[in-house]
């Protein structure tokens, strides 16, 4: 999808959002699967107080008594999956459509259950940006293409969220 794109599917989705949660989720130790996480440090300080940012890592599942504290309306999930696509291809993705999309993270719990537990607890809209990576082998660098796409969402999220 091009930038354009997810723009506009992220402002439908977020359309009459009050509290947005956006969760980094990635390994820090497995180079591109880190780009969830890294996109959230990169939106620090530049968004509306109503978006809470949460540094994921491999257990997003550990954030959940937090994010339903903050009594969210919406709920993003950023992170690298293997989609069969293009490094730093994205795919705006909804917990119904995970049965059929044929993926692959790195954690523990999976998506589609952490997602299940999520809409429970908080009963918001709930969406996935998945980014494809190019490099999940061990190491601590991020590829130059999910660079890009990771200033690219962070441009995006600024331009949303910086005064929801």
């Amino acid at each position: 999808m091009t930038s354009t794109e997810i723009y506009n599917q992220l402002k439908n989705w977020s359309n009459n959002a009050t509290r947005i949660v956006i969760a980094g989720i990635g390994n820090p130790i497995r180079n591109d699967d880190f780009i969830g996480t890294k996109i959230v440090q990169q939106l620090q300080n530049k968004l509306s107080n109503n978006v809470y940012l949460i540094e994921c890592e491999t257990v997003p599942e550990n954030y959940l008594l937090e994010i339903e504290a903050f009594n969210p309306s919406h709920v993003l999930l950023i992170d690298a999956a293997m989609l069969n696509l293009t490094p730093g291809e994205t795919q705006l993705v909804f917990p119904e459509q995970l049965e059929n999309l044929s993926t692959f993270t790195t954690h523990a719990l999976p998506l589609q259950m952490f997602n299940t537990y999520l809409k429970k607890f908080t009963n918001s809209k709930i969406a996935l940006l998945l980014i494809q990576p190019k490099n999940v082998e061990l190491g601590e660098t991020i590829t130059t293409e999910l660079k890009k796409t990771a200033d690219q969402i962070e441009s995006i999220l600024t331009d949303l969220f910086a005064t929801l």
